[in-house]
């Protein structure tokens, strides 16, 4: 534990108040160079309007106060609905942003603690919780732009992948696609062992066989095509 300014002290973890979870800071040094060093864990803190979910922010350092409080520095996560360009068709519903946008919050705001994995590891997830979130962007909040700048994009309809679509792979060009994009039900999706899209099955003359063992979602993956969003 370091000393800061006169009566403040930088702590390293704190008990989310009515609460047995504890959460931790940045490992960094300084405290305000988060780049370095292990990342904050991740919170949920209660939004100004009750009616709103929780905000999703991950904390940066945490400090008492002279008088007992505790203030924590937190990097916010946006949710789409929160970016300049709104949600679109491919987010995903526990999809966040990782902003440029720092603040100051009373402890006593956080309501719980939250896990936001990468795009890769929240896909191979068994289940996912209600406190569990992924991020696969850095969003830039002045401008509205987004880092990486590129995505990789699926299907017919040149989309970039939503974990929460239903998709199917095509056994001969490895692309994916949505069941409805091939005028499939998504109940039929389910059923098919092996698929062959329109364009292989044109080439090679091979048909697709259809089976009861339905494809599973968790075992999709994310293509290395990448193209401009």
């Amino acid at each position: 534990m370091a000393k800061t300014r006169q009566g403040k002290r930088t702590l390293d973890s704190y008990t989310i108040k009515g609460t047995n979870k504890s959460i931790k800071r940045n490992s960094s040094l300084p405290l305000r160079s988060p780049s370095e060093g292990r990342a904050g864990d991740c919170v949920l803190m209660r939004a100004p309007d009750s009616s709103n979910p929780p905000y999703v922010a991950r904390v940066e350092g945490i400090e008492a106060g002279a008088r007992g409080g505790v203030k924590v520095r937190v990097r916010w996560y946006y949710r789409p609905e929160e970016s300049i360009g709104g949600r679109r068709q491919f987010h995903g519903a526990k999809e966040v942003f990782l902003s440029d946008h720092y603040d100051v919050q009373s402890a006593d705001t956080i309501e719980g603690k939250c896990f936001v994995h990468s795009f890769k590891n929240y896909t191979r997830l068994d289940a996912v919780g209600n406190d569990d979130f992924f991020c696969r962007f850095e969003y830039r909040s002045a401008t509205g732009s987004f880092v990486p700048d590129r995505i990789a994009v699926f299907c017919k309809c040149e989309m970039p992948y939503n974990p929460d679509d239903l998709m199917i792979q095509c056994e001969s060009c490895y692309d994916w696609y949505h069941p409805t994009c091939i005028d499939m039900a998504v109940e039929d999706a389910k059923k098919i062992e092996h698929f062959f899209c329109q364009s292989c099955t044109t080439e090679n003359g091979k048909e697709t066989e259809k089976s009861h063992n339905g494809s599973k979602q968790s075992d999709m993956k994310v293509d290395p095509k990448r193209r401009r969003r």
